[in-house]
C-alpha cells in the first residue's frame, strides 16, 4: 500500500508510442496509472476498452493515461492495434515500476496460490499519489477514476 500524498515513485519505460516515458516528465495535470496482469485478457481487455471510451473526458480534465504491464512491448503493440486503443501501453519486463508501486504480489486462483500482477491504479499530480486502488473490480473502474479526478478538481 502506498500512502496518499506521499512521492510518486519516477520511472522509465517504453512506450507504444515508441517513446521512452518518464513519470517525472508528464506535463499532464493528472497521471492515471493503472497496473494489469496481461494483454488481451477479458478483465485486462474490458479496463482498457473502458479507459479508451472515457478517453475524451479524461482528457478535458487535463489527464493522461497509462496502462502498465509486464507485457512485451510487441504485445502491447499487438493489443493496442487489435482493440483501437488510443492512449500508450507501458512495458515493464523488469518489473521495476510495478516493483516501485507495490503491484507485484501473492494472488490465488482456483485454490492455487502464485505471485502475479494485482491490479491496481494510482491519481498522481504534481508528482505525488492522490488516490490508490487495490484489487481492482473492473467493471466501472474507469468511470470511478475519472468521478475522483472530477471531484478533487471542485475540492
Amino acid at each position: 500500500m502506498m500512502t496518499k500524498n506521499t512521492k510518486a515513485p519516477n520511472f522509465k519505460l517504453v512506450s507504444t508510442s515508441g517513446k521512452i516515458i518518464e513519470l517525472n516528465k508528464i506535463k499532464s495535470k493528472y497521471i492515471v496509472l493503472y497496473f494489469y496482469p496481461k494483454d488481451d485478457t477479458p478483465g485486462c481487455t474490458l479496463e482498457t476498452k473502458d479507459f479508451n471510451k472515457l478517453l475524451n473526458k479524461f482528457k478535458n480534465l487535463d489527464s493522461i493515461i497509462l496502462g502498465i504491464s509486464k507485457d512485451s512491448i510487441e504485445s502491447h503493440k499487438k493489443f493496442k492495434k487489435k482493440h483501437n486503443i488510443k492512449f500508450d501501453l507501458l512495458s515493464d519486463e523488469e518489473k521495476k515500476s510495478i516493483k516501485a508501486y507495490k503491484t507485484w504480489g501473492k494472488k490465488k486462483f482456483m485454490g492455487r496460490e502464485f505471485m502475479g500482477q494485482i491490479r491496481s491504479s494510482f491519481v498522481i499530480s504534481k508528482g505525488k499519489i492522490l488516490n490508490e486502488w487495490r484489487n481492482v473490480r473492473v467493471k466501472d473502474h474507469a468511470q470511478e477514476i475519472l468521478d475522483f479526478i472530477k471531484s478533487f478538481k471542485k475540492a
